[in-house]
């Protein structure tokens, strides 16, 4: 992860988060938001595309990436939410634009209409948004996380692995794999690991599902359509439940749209945030 560096620390109440900005000084801010088992490197070349007119702003999530990963850590969407808000207080970004993937989505929903954190606009990639979620895999572990904690580092490894390339999509990049799966390994990054998936509740997002009538922001809904984690479907159903949402189907991509095709979600984002501030609804993306 050597070409991606979070040079700045926030002190929050589930831990020291790191983070980063960088991009026009004078350009309107736009926040990253990742999701799991990621971290904001998955952003580092849609990021890097913004930058030339946004200020971007990146971070990790408390028990994520570089951030803190500690025993008895609350990394729940619960306590990922309130992260956010706090942080969005500390950067002192009263309405920024937001780019949210997979958990990071229900992170930013959950600040937003819980913690009353404000947004210009919201584009939400893949997120995790709506019930039921969780693969088979993912509610094997949420159940025995203690169990899988205790295995030999380089049988975790190689599942870490394994369940990364699952997320459908033209697959990853050797290197790009390594870097994503490098913050898991050690002392620190095994039982955190496990940890994010034991605290991951459906009703976090179920606290939320229902609400998301009152979103009077102008909101972008992007999916690959070989999303292998969540159907496509939900794309369709979500766009649905937020009032003018867009949509924006990118075709052959899987979870990870921001590794499978960049150039085509960036084009979708700038779209999108470049628009004219007409509320929720407008022409399709």
């Amino acid at each position: 992860m050597s070409d991606w560096k979070l040079d700045r620390t926030y002190d929050g109440a589930a831990g020291e988060i790191r983070w980063t900005a960088f991009g026009r000084e004078d350009g309107d801010p736009v926040v990253l938001l990742h999701g799991t088992p990621f971290s904001s490197y998955v952003w580092r070349h849609v990021g890097a595309a913004l930058a030339s007119r946004y200020r971007v702003y990146a971070w990790d999530m408390p028990g994520y990436g570089t951030s803190e990963k500690s025993a008895g850590q609350d990394v729940s969407l619960a306590a990922q939410g309130r992260a956010f808000a706090d942080l969005l207080e500390h950067w002192g970004l009263a309405g920024p634009h937001v780019v949210a993937h997979d958990f990071g989505g229900a992170v930013a929903l959950r600040a937003h209409l819980l913690h009353g954190a404000g947004y210009r606009r919201l584009a939400l990639v893949d997120p995790v948004a709506l019930a039921p979620w969780g693969s088979p895999f993912f509610r094997l572990v949420n159940e025995s996380a203690e169990v899988f904690e205790r295995l030999p580092e380089n049988l975790h490894r190689a599942l870490v692995r394994e369940y990364i390339t699952t997320t459908g999509g033209p697959g990853l990049h050797p290197a790009t794999l390594d870097a994503l799966v490098e913050p898991w390994l050690g002392e620190a990054g095994r039982p955190a690991f496990y940890r994010q998936i034991a605290q991951a509740d459906q009703r976090y997002t179920d606290e939320i599902q229902g609400r998301y009538g009152e979103i009077a922001i102008p909101v972008l809904v992007c999916w690959g359509t070989a999303d292998a984690w969540i159907p496509v479907a939900k794309a369709h159903e979500l766009a649905a439940a937020i009032p003018g949402a867009r949509l924006r189907l990118i075709e052959g991509a899987g979870h990870l749209v921001q590794e499978d095709a960049p150039a085509e979600l960036t084009a979708a984002l700038l779209g999108f945030l470049d628009g004219p501030a007409d509320g929720p609804g407008g022409p399709d993306a």
